[in-house]
């Protein structure tokens, strides 16, 4: 009993506090927000049902990830063929047996859960990409290197192109650069990689992107091309932040988010109530809490044991950041809209699954940076 608790000691001071404290902290802004966006859009006797489904689905996916936490992640390496093979099965299953919502075929419904496979898409290829990476580094130095991992990273971004979701499939890219690049890739292949891109947008423009999605690009030059229609979103969203000033107008009190002027208020546009009913100061606090998140995702990732730690911490940091620019971008109007959720904030529960285990992730890499055996 004392070797255990003292490793049990031990195991809680390998805990990387700032990360696990600010991530907390992000659910729990999450559960204020979520209910002050949706308690008058539904009926009164399901007013918190949103609310109380996601925090109950936090508790569980905490207690989860804290149960994995006892595990090395060095073990997950050995399944990277068998998690890539599971991850393509999910999402040829999605356009095969998936309902349709908002236009694009996403969901498998599973009892009375909806689950969005790609977010979990995403997890899943960080790990695999980490598991091919970690043999790689610093042997991508021809064109030759590079393409089978663009090819294997590639099936399942277009699997999930085709949903449609641009926006995950541009997480996708996120999470391919961020890792290339921890993998020691030469920078002119980036470059080459990027302007091959810039001149590939006619081809995706009349072939790949669907109409809405070229209007979204529209209405991001100007909202005002379609007010009622594809710019509705990002006026209004761009209404409610600025009228949140700097203090804010005060929970259940956003007039924007309360009166259903401002759609997917407790979703994709989570980030506008939160400007709107706490101010600039609230959504500085905010990022402050994501800031934290980043920092300590990339100091793991500086100090890991090893490489595979190291690509798992990169691919999780780049892809929040993504999500984190993205997401905050388009509810201000810098971005175009991609429907890419907030982490640990917007509601829904595949992508809340999804990022609580990518924060166990990069706790579990920290704490292991040296070898710790927790119970025999």
């Amino acid at each position: 009993m004392p070797r255990m608790t003292e490793e049990r000691k031990r195991f809680l001071k390998r805990l990387d506090y700032p990360l696990l404290i600010a991530s907390l902290a992000i659910i729990i802004y999450s559960l204020i927000i979520i209910s002050s966006a949706t308690h008058i859009n539904t009926p009164s006797e399901d007013r918190f049902w949103y609310v109380q489904r996601q925090g109950l689905f936090s508790l569980m996916n905490i207690a989860l990830a804290a149960l994995f936490l006892q595990f090395d992640y060095r073990g997950m390496q050995q399944y990277g063929k068998k998690l890539y093979i599971f991850n393509l099965v999910m999402l040829l299953a999605v356009m095969l047996f998936g309902h349709a919502a908002l236009g694009a075929q996403r969901w498998i419904q599973i009892g009375p859960i909806s689950i969005q496979p790609s977010e979990f898409s995403k997890l899943i290829m960080i790990v695999c990409m980490a598991s091919v990476l970690e043999a790689k580094f610093g042997d991508l130095n021809t064109l030759r290197d590079l393409i089978p991992i663009s090819v294997y990273i590639g099936i399942p971004f277009i699997l999930v192109l085709k949903q449609p979701d641009l926006g995950t499939s541009l997480v996708f890219m996120a999470i391919f650069f961020g890792m290339v690049i921890a993998c020691g890739i030469r920078w002119k292949f980036l470059i080459g990689i990027a302007i091959a891109g810039v001149s590939s947008f006619p081809i995706l423009w009349n072939f790949v992107l669907k109409d809405y999605q070229k209007m979204r690009l529209t209405v991001f030059l100007d909202p005002n091309v379609d007010p009622l229609g594809s710019g509705y979103h990002i006026i209004q969203s761009k209404i409610a932040i600025g009228s949140g000033m700097l203090f804010g107008k005060g929970i259940f009190q956003g007039t924007q988010s309360q009166l259903n002027f401002l759609p997917e208020n407790h979703t994709d546009f989570i980030f506008a109530v939160v400007g709107e009913e706490f101010g600039f100061i609230g959504a500085v606090v905010l990022l402050l809490l994501y800031l934290i998140v980043l920092w300590r995702g990339i100091l793991i990732a500086k100090r890991a044991g090893d490489m595979f730690g190291r690509l798992l911490a990169v691919g999780i940091t780049s892809m929040l950041a993504f999500h984190v620019l993205v997401n905050v971008g388009m509810t201000t109007g810098i971005m175009p809209v991609t429907g890419i959720p907030l982490p640990l904030m917007s509601y829904g529960v595949s992508a809340l699954t999804t990022n609580i285990f990518a924060i166990a992730i990069l706790l579990n890499v920290n704490m292991r940076k040296q070898k710790l055996v927790l119970f025999n």
